[in-house]
């Protein structure tokens, strides 16, 4: 597929699609970016695959330091905007909006978000202060009087996305297989990490199927941070498709959801046989979200309270 591009001529920006599941309900939400200081958070509806267009957001959001509640109710999010009061901070909202019930001010870029161990306990992903109160909120916010919040671990407030994002996709049923192997870019280098050999994690599906993420490179100028591609093998190991390039895939009960190029697609598990001779055109697109704009959106009166 060639890159969009305006009618100056000049490339469009890359969209990316980035997908959390809740663990209890047919539901998730979609962290929509691009340009690159620019999100859209969309809830996602597994059980028709229907979608609500949320809020936008003016900044950086950590998707890979984000978690939903059990329930898919709850969102905690790590955001940075680098400038006003809080220039990097952790939030409960309502999808699909990030409103902000709950604000614990970051003030940099390490650490950050959250982990939900259930539906009222958040693991906060920063340094606990001492005394009585170890993560104050500011004037305003509040969390409901059931909720326990408590630190992520011992290193808590430390690291980038790692170790967090390690920690919740082993939650979620992903498996390192192959720590991979490369080497880190010189001064001038245009990616910040190379692997030679890929870093490969997988996640058993249906029927012995299982999803593997092949992790290229990281932190690559005017891409995406992730090189990633995403494959499924039968239980032989035969690959049964290939998708280089896309950005993100999970299993829906047997189905398989990708994400690639700004648009969402599914595969049914009873299509997985058909794909070998008939190929993509038994992959059903869901969404092509390319082509959205910013546009602002008052917060629902739903979304101002939990």
């Amino acid at each position: 597929m060639q890159p969009t591009r305006h009618d100056d001529g000049h490339r469009a920006p890359a969209t990316r699609l980035y997908a959390l599941l809740a663990r209890d309900a047919r539901s998730g939400v979609i962290f929509r970016r691009g340009p690159s200081k620019q999100v859209q958070l969309i809830r996602w509806d597994l059980r028709d695959d229907s979608f609500e267009h949320g809020q936008w957001f003016k900044g950086r959001i950590y998707e890979r330091r984000c978690d939903l509640s059990p329930s898919g109710r709850l969102l905690v999010y790590f955001a940075s905007k680098q400038h006003g009061d809080f220039v990097t901070w952790t939030a409960l909202s309502r999808p699909p909006f990030f409103t902000a019930l709950a604000l614990w001010p970051k003030g940099d870029c390490w650490g950050g978000g959250g982990m939900f161990e259930d539906e009222r306990t958040l693991l906060l992903n920063h340094r606990p202060q001492q005394g009585r109160d170890p993560f104050p909120l500011p004037t305003g916010f509040q969390v409901p009087h059931d909720m326990q919040v408590r630190p992520f671990g011992r290193g808590s407030g430390g690291g980038e996305d790692q170790p967090i994002d390690g920690v919740l996709r082993q939650r979620d049923g992903w498996q390192v297989i192959d720590v991979g192997e490369g080497e880190t870019g010189g001064l001038s280098a245009t990616t910040l990490y190379r692997f030679t050999r890929p870093r490969i994690a997988e996640k058993a599906g249906a029927n012995g199927r299982r999803l593997q993420s092949l992790l290229h490179a990281v932190g690559r100028n005017n891409e995406a941070w992730y090189g990633l591609d995403h494959r499924v093998l039968d239980r032989e190991g035969a690959v049964l498709l290939d998708l280089p390039g896309s950005d993100w895939a999970d299993w829906d009960g047997g189905d398989l959801v990708f994400a690639r190029d700004g648009c969402l697609y599914r595969l049914a598990k009873s299509d997985f046989r058909r794909y070998a001779e008939d190929g993509e055109q038994v992959v059903r697109l869901l969404h092509d979200f390319s082509t959205a704009r910013f546009a602002a959106l008052a917060p629902s009166a739903d979304a101002r309270k939990y």
